[in-house]
């Protein structure tokens, strides 16, 4: 499908069940900051839009990508969480490195929700270049800060309803 001009972060046709009784954990790379903290404040700003109380959001910062994994598992640990989104930005390079980061990261956090029986919610972006990055941390694509906040808020809920 293609994306030219479209903003992927439209969830009017979905029905986004409350965040009130949740608990996330929000971790964000510091590396390409500009976009990272555009992400986070998209997820942020749309937990509490569907109503998450700002005392049962917690934030952490990590160095880069990478780091998301270790800081997943530490924040799952503590069995506080109904749902963990991890934010950050990977911009392809000269070399090689980009595409062993993506994969670690990309498998880390699938390995770690998978170890917890929690969601963690993959809103790391790959991009090309930093303008397609800015594209999607609130430019003409959206911002995939709010689908993860979306995201972590369905995963909550469906959890949670299994549960119960």
């Amino acid at each position: 499908m293609a994306t030219h001009l479209k903003n992927l972060s439209d969830f009017s046709n979905l029905e986004i069940p409350t965040a009130k009784n949740y608990r996330f954990g929000i971790i964000v790379s510091q590396w390409n900051d500009e976009v990272t903290n555009a992400l986070y404040r998209g997820a942020y700003d749309t937990l509490l839009k569907y109503e998450a109380a700002e005392e049962n959001i917690i934030t952490i910062q990590v160095p880069g990508s990478f780091e998301l994994i270790s800081a997943a598992d530490m924040l799952l640990t503590s069995r506080q969480f109904n749902a963990v989104i991890c934010l950050g930005c990977v911009i392809q390079g000269e070399t090689r490195h980009f595409d062993f980061i993506c994969d670690a990261v990309a498998n880390g956090i699938s390995n770690v929700s998978i170890k917890h029986n929690k969601p963690v919610i993959f809103g790391v972006l790959t991009t090309d270049n930093l303008q397609q990055a800015l594209d999607r941390a609130g430019g003409v694509h959206g911002n995939k800060g709010e689908e993860a906040g979306v995201t972590a808020i369905q995963m909550a809920h469906i959890q949670h309803s299994l549960v119960v």
